[in-house]
Order: C-alpha cells, then sequence, then structure tokens
C-alpha cells in the first residue's frame, strides 16, 4: 500500500501546528531549562614549564582543565573516571548544592574519594546563581594542577546590571612546582616544617615573561580599542593571596564570588585563594603605542617563607578589522604596573571594604536581621609535639599544626555526610565543637607560653533555618596571619570586619546589614577579626577551612552538619548509587 496523504481538515491543522512547534522548539527550549553533560578522565600528562618537564594529574589531558558553561537554572552531569594512580575528588566551588550536598565533592566530608580505576557521577542543578565560579580537585595538593572555570550565565534574556562587553575572557592564577606536589606535601608532614615554596606563580596555567625560560609561555590578551572587556578573574593558586593590575588601565569590579556588587573601580585588586571576581576593562579609545603587563604576585603577612615572584600576561592592541599578524608589533615599549607592598594589609582592608552588594529589588541582600545562634572561632596556627624517636623541624621542634578554637581538624576515614545520613556518626566524628575559645587570651597580642592544640573530629549541629552569626578572630600565635575562610554549600554577608580583638559590646554597632558584600570565600584579617551572618538553609555536611592549603593540611577546618527541615524541598536528598565506598 502507499503512504495516505493528509486530506482531512483536521489532519491537516494538526500536521500544521506540528510542524510550527518544530520551528519554534528552538525558542522553547531556551526558555527552559538545560541539562549540560561533560566527561572528566582525570590522567597524567607531561607539561613543561619553566624549562622543567613533570608528569601532572589533569582533566582529559589539559592544564588547566576544561572550563564549564552553563545558565542559572540549568542541571550539570559530570561524569569523572579516574585513570590516576592517586585517589580523586572534585568540588565545584561556590556551588549551593541545595539538597544535593553529595556532589559537593571534599574528600571524606561529603563523599569518599574516587578510587583508581573508579567513576562517579556529579549531578547538581544551578539554582539563583550567576557568575563566575571555579572547580578543583579536593584530597591532598592535587588541585595544584585540577582545576578550571565554571562560568554560569544568566537566564536566557536576563541581562548583565552593566552594559554588555564586547567580549568575556577567564582568567585564571595558579601556582607551579617543578617538583611533585605531592611530595611537597607529604614531607612536610612528615618533618613538621613548612613545606617548600612554589617555584612560580601562572595565569591561565603560564607564568609569563618574568621568569627564567618562559617568554614565550605567556597569556596574551589581544583588544580592540574602545571596547568593553569582562575579565573572570579565579584565584586558583594554593596558599597565596594575590595582588593584580594592568599597566595604565582601570578596572571597575562588578562582581564577587558569582555575586554582583556595587560596580567601583580601582587599578588594582587583591584575590585570596577560592574567590573569583569578575571586573569590566574599558580599552583606551585610539591604538595605544605601547604593550601592558597584566601582573600579579602576593600579598604575604605571616612569618613564613613564600614565593615571592610575579606572574604577567601581555595586554596587546590590535587594529580594528585587521589580522593578528599585521598588527604586533614586538618592538613596543612594555609598561609594567606598579602593586602594593607585599604585606600591605592596610590596601587589603581597604579592598575589601569597598565591596557593597546590589541590594536592590532583583538582587537583595537578604541580610539575617535577628541572630539565633552565635559562634566565636579563634583562627591561626599552633604546633603538635613531635613524636618520640623523631626530628621535627616546626617551631622549637614541634610541628606546625593549625586549628579553629584550639581544635585541629583530624580528617575521618569514612565521609561525614555518609555517616550523619545513615545514622553512624560514632567513631567517625563527634558534635562536640566548641563554639568560643575554651581558654580566652590576648588573641592578637602576646602570643601564650603553651603554643599546643587539641585534635580531633568535631562538628558544629544545626537546626534547619537557623540564622547564624560568625566572628572569626585571628590570632597572633606563631605570627598573624590572613586566612581565606571558605564555607561551603552557603554564601554568607560579611558585616563587618577590624584590626586586633574583637569587641562583642562595641563592634556590633557597626555591623553593615543593610548592603554587605555576600561571597563564599573571605579573608580573616592579619592581625583581626571578621564577623559573618548566613542562614542555615541547606541540609548536609558543610566543610569550612581556610583556603590556603598548607593551612588546611595543617588542620584549619571544621564542618557543619544542618538537619533537614520538615518539607520535601528541605531534605537532603538520596546518595547516588555510584556514591564511591571508603
Amino acid at each position: 500500500m502507499g503512504a495516505t496523504l493528509l486530506q482531512s481538515p483536521f489532519s491537516m491543522r494538526v500536521f500544521l501546528f506540528a510542524l510550527a512547534a518544530l520551528f519554534l522548539l528552538p525558542e522553547l527550549q531556551c526558555a527552559q531549562q538545560m541539562t549540560r553533560h561533560y566527561k572528566f578522565n582525570i590522567r597524567l600528562h607531561n607539561v613543561t614549564r619553566l624549562c622543567h618537564t613533570k608528569s601532572i594529574v589533569t582533566v582529559n589531558g589539559r592544564f588547566p582543565g576544561p572550563k564549564i558553561v552553563a545558565r542559572e537554572g540549568d542541571r550539570v552531569i559530570v561524569k569523572v573516571v579516574n585513570h590516576a594512580q592517586y585517589n580523586v575528588s572534585l568540588h565545584w566551588h561556590g556551588i549551593r548544592q541545595l539538597q544535593s550536598g553529595w556532589a559537593d565533592g571534599p574528600a571524606y566530608i561529603t563523599q569518599c574519594p574516587i578510587q583508581t580505576g573508579q567513576s562517579y557521577i556529579y549531578n547538581f542543578t544551578i539554582i539563583g546563581q550567576r557568575g563566575t565560579l571555579f572547580w578543583h580537585a579536593h584530597i591532598s595538593w592535587l588541585r595544584s594542577t585540577l582545576y578550571g572555570p565554571i562560568i554560569i550565565l544568566p537566564k536566557h534574556n536576563v541581562p548583565y546590571p552593566f552594559a554588555k562587553p564586547y567580549k568575556e575572557v577567564p582568567m585564571i592564577f595558579g601556582e607551579w612546582w617543578n617538583t611533585d606536589t605531592e611530595a611537597v606535601i607529604s614531607q612536610a608532614l612528615q618533618t613538621g616544617a613548612g613545606p617548600n615554596v612554589s617555584d612560580a606563580y601562572t595565569i591561565n596555567g603560564l607564568p609569563g615573561p618574568l621568569y627564567n625560560c618562559s617568554t614565550k609561555d605567556a597569556f596574551k590578551l589581544r583588544v580592540k580599542p574602545g571596547k568593553t572587556y569582562l575579565l573572570r578573574l579565579i584565584n586558583a593558586a594554593l596558599n597565596d593571596e594575590l595582588f593584580f593590575s594592568i599597566a595604565n588601565h582601570t578596572l571597575t569590579v562588578v562582581e564577587a564570588d558569582a555575586i554582583y556588587v556595587k560596580p567601583f573601580d580601582t587599578n588594582i585588586l587583591l584575590i585570596t585563594p577560592g574567590q573569583t571576581t569578575n571586573v569590566l576593562l574599558k580599552t583606551k579609545p585610539n591604538l595605544p603605542n605601547a604593550t601592558f603587563l597584566m601582573a600579579a604576585r602576593p600579598y604575604a603577612t605571616g612569618l613564613g617563607t613564600f614565593d615571592n615572584t610575579t606572574t604577567a600576561g601581555l595586554l596587546k592592541y590590535k587594529q580594528p578589522n585587521s589580522s593578528l599578524s599585521s598588527n604586533i608589533n614586538l618592538n613596543l615599549p612594555l609598561l609594567r604596573p606598579t602593586l602594593p607592598a607585599l604585606n600591605d594589609t592596610s590596601f587589603a582592608a581597604n579592598f575589601s571594604s569597598k565591596l557593597r552588594s546590589l541590594a536592590n529589588a532583583q538582587f537583595p541582600a537578604t541580610v539575617p536581621q535577628s541572630i539565633d545562634r552565635r559562634f566565636f572561632f579563634t583562627v591561626g596556627l599552633g604546633s603538635n609535639p613531635c613524636p618520640k624517636n623523631q626530628t621535627c623541624q616546626g617551631p622549637n621542634g614541634t610541628k606546625f599544626t593549625a586549628s579553629i578554637n584550639n581544635v585541629s581538624f583530624i580528617q575521618p576515614t569514612t565521609a561525614i555526610l555518609q555517616a550523619h545520613y545513615f545514622g553512624q556518626s560514632n567513631g567517625v566524628y563527634t558534635t562536640n565543637f566548641p563554639n568560643y575559645p575554651l581558654i580566652p587570651f590576648n588573641y592578637t597580642g602576646t602570643p601564650p607560653n603553651n603554643t599546643g592544640v587539641t585534635n580531633g573530629t568535631k562538628v558544629e549541629v544545626l537546626p534547619f533555618n537557623t540564622s547564624v552569626e560568625l566572628v572569626m578572630q585571628g590570632t597572633s600565635i606563631l605570627g598573624a596571619e590572613s586566612h581565606p575562610f571558605h564555607l561551603h554549600g552557603y554564601n554568607f554577608y560579611v558585616v563587618g570586619q577590624g584590626f586586633g580583638n574583637y569587641d562583642p559590646n562595641k563592634d556590633p554597632s557597626n555591623f553593615n546589614l543593610i548592603d554587605p558584600v555576600e561571597r563564599n570565600t573571605a579573608g580573616v584579617p592579619s592581625g583581626g577579626w571578621i564577623a559573618i551572618r548566613f542562614r542555615a538553609d541547606n541540609p548536609g555536611a558543610w566543610f569550612m577551612h581556610c583556603h590556603f592549603d598548607v593551612h588546611m593540611s595543617w588542620g584549619l577546618k571544621m564542618a557543619w552538619i544542618v538537619l533537614d527541615g520538615k518539607l520535601p524541598n528541605q531534605k537532603l536528598l538520596p546518595p547516588p548509587s555510584d556514591l564511591p565506598k571508603c
């Protein structure tokens, strides 16, 4: 039999409707949530920097790793297959992970690591977030090479709260060691000394022309005159805050940690490990007769050694409507920016104080105005006694350590979230984390004679929807220095900061409860304190730690457990079937 033609009026209407739907389908899809699929193969790859070739852990053989691009509201599915000899876990830094704590990634907190030859599917939805974040390994020091950008675009037809840029450019800062970073931290933990510092900083994996044997390994940003570029800045360095500047150019800060801020202009910015900052770069109206250095170097206040070098990229102008090869003049003068002194704490404090939430109808600042639970955490370094029959190279023959309220966190061997969810916390963690220092002292004054700490896997438990105020107080034990703290699963509002010892009777009167900056990572000032507020509306087990990996390795970390609420959308979903086992 032959095919039957559509003959009836009803059949013709159905056909025409289907045809119209076919043409409209792309528009309908754009208005709906999309599912973005990625596959990350963790494998070793040879990379050469500073004339040193070494085998590093990568995603898909790329360094830095691939970028994840999604829109607000999209679902992201990343299948991670581990071909390397190391256990691996990946963290999607800054993603709220609402009801999807199993996908957060820190090893032994929300999951056991992915073992060699095994795989795990990270599955999460981006809810109420847009901007720049990043992903990185969250076990040992593997994030020295395992990291990449996360770019969350606004929903379709939702504009930025600033003029649309001509082009968007991710710039991710990192650190490079000529040696194996796993060997570096392993040796440091064994001897009790500070670890060997990095050999270079990098921009998009490249050290730049200020290092030996690195003239060609420089990130180049080629721009047109009279255009506005959105630079998505990410600090993925392990252990250093960075000053950044572009010679003879002004940057307009418009976003911090994927939250829009009130725009302000600056020639220099400070970005800590774990932070992201979006800036607008308005290029000069006419073609300048120069090439401009984009430089980053550390802000360091501690007593220990650090990598005192400068990474740089090149900002090069090109003629509009001409090819690259015809308008790159290698003989142009190279202009360099002026960066603050290495220990310029005054600049650091002034810069952070300029950050303010938009706090408007579209992007409100929902700062908790009444507080259910208040906490006061001291954060800083300390020491552990040297084991018998061993020589240690830390302070006075001890081992370096770090603590919150004098508790140095011991990593469990079972994931905390798993133990909590199945009611099997015995032997994994205890719920007696101190809310305040057990022994008060002059935190930023003369250090006490006893610099020892206690050790344990202790957590703080919060009922669902608890409004929290946390003051983190830096200490001068073994030297005052800044500590960039990251809270998983949450953003928080930085309502206050100051130097010296926090005064609970005077300082709260100066808190900003109107338009404080909202972040996921914020620096506790060197010799000072920071006050944050958040609402515990995301059930699960959430890591909080200093984002200097050396400090985290020494125990400067803890975990919050947020209990389920009563409604279905206030409960942690069950674990996925492929959750890695310890």
